[in-house]
């Protein structure tokens, strides 16, 4: 089998089955659908899972597990998957149309160990916007050592097909009950992949929900990036390729701890202690960080945001988003 499908579900009744609907291919067959119910509560979602497995019994198996968030639902599915690949698309999300047939091909064209697609970010009003989830396109496969600035490139695992074996082979599984899953893990997938492929294709609708865990005002668990990124820095050290990456991984740092968390933070309170803690983290881990190469390459308001946050204008990276907003 060449493609698995990994569907985490958690109380998602209202959108699983249009997400289920949109994976369908009916110009392929070589894949299977495994629905993980992570313990839903809502009491709907696990035998909404039975039936869509009811109605395509050919595609689509399901298993039920007490709830191991995100993460723990898609170590789950890869336990389980008879797939050289895997695909984890959010149950709250759908593909567009032929996206498996078209990553087939990219599969049986390059043998690569990762493809990576661009997004589309689409409103629960339904206006949708093209986004480019990679950081650039390269026009032939490559290994992270010769593109490094490849890994600023969005680190969601559902805007890319990964080779199972990068899983099996090297015990990378996906934290669990945490926030911040995929930081933590996307970065090791791509530096163990001995082929990675971009393609220009926007083939993922990701739904911006406004009760979405990243969208949540829980000021607090914005400490979790530091946690992953305390997960991500030793894995590159005890794999000995901390010093190779390590300019990269500075300013992917600065990219996710530093300048979002912070500013995350600041617009619902510009006093909170989390701002001294992100900007400590920095000074601590990367002591030079504000003269890092790959500074130069920062789009220009978050090369404005960076300066005020060095200068500890809270305030006014809190009026800058939001006039930004209105």
């Amino acid at each position: 089998m060449l493609i698995s499908v990994i569907i985490p579900v958690y109380n998602v009744k209202d959108y699983l089955e249009k997400c289920v609907e949109s994976v369908i291919d009916p110009a392929f067959n070589d894949y299977e659908i495994i629905l993980v119910d992570d313990g839903s509560t809502d009491g709907v979602s696990p035998a909404l899972c039975d039936a869509l497995a009811q109605k395509h019994p050919e595609l689509i198996r399901v298993i039920h597990q007490e709830n191991k968030g995100l993460g723990g639902a898609r170590n789950t599915g890869t336990a389980a998957a008879r797939g050289e690949y895997v695909f984890y698309p959010d149950s709250d999300d759908t593909v567009i149309p032929g996206t498996l047939s078209l990553l087939a091909s990219k599969i049986k064209q390059t043998g690569a160990d990762v493809i990576s697609f661009n997004i589309f970010t689409e409103t629960e009003a339904g206006v949708r916007t093209p986004l480019n989830s990679n950081y650039r396109q390269y026009d032939k496969p490559f290994k992270l050592s010769e593109h490094p600035e490849f890994l600023l490139s969005l680190p969601n695992a559902w805007s890319r097909i990964w080779k199972r074996s990068l899983y099996t082979d090297y015990s990378i599984e996906y934290p669990a009950r945490v926030w911040y899953e995929d930081i933590r893990t996307t970065p090791k997938l791509f530096a163990k992949a001995e082929s990675i492929v971009t393609i220009p294709d926007n083939l993922y609708v990701y739904l911006q929900r406004n009760g979405s865990i990243m969208r949540s005002s829980n000021l607090e668990r914005n400490r979790e990036i530091i946690d992953a990124f305390e997960d991500i820095l030793p894995w590159f050290k005890k794999e000995g390729l901390y010093d190779e990456y390590k300019d990269i991984l500075c300013r992917l740092a600065i990219d996710n701890v530093y300048i979002p968390a912070s500013v995350r933070v600041l617009r619902e309170d510009t006093k909170h202690p989390l701002l001294k803690e992100f900007a400590d983290y920095m000074d601590k881990n990367f002591p030079d960080y504000q003269n890092n190469k790959y500074l130069c390459e920062l789009p220009r308001l978050k090369a404005l945001v960076f300066k005020l946050l060095r200068g500890k204008h809270y305030k006014t990276v809190a009026l800058l988003f939001k006039l930004k907003k209105s």
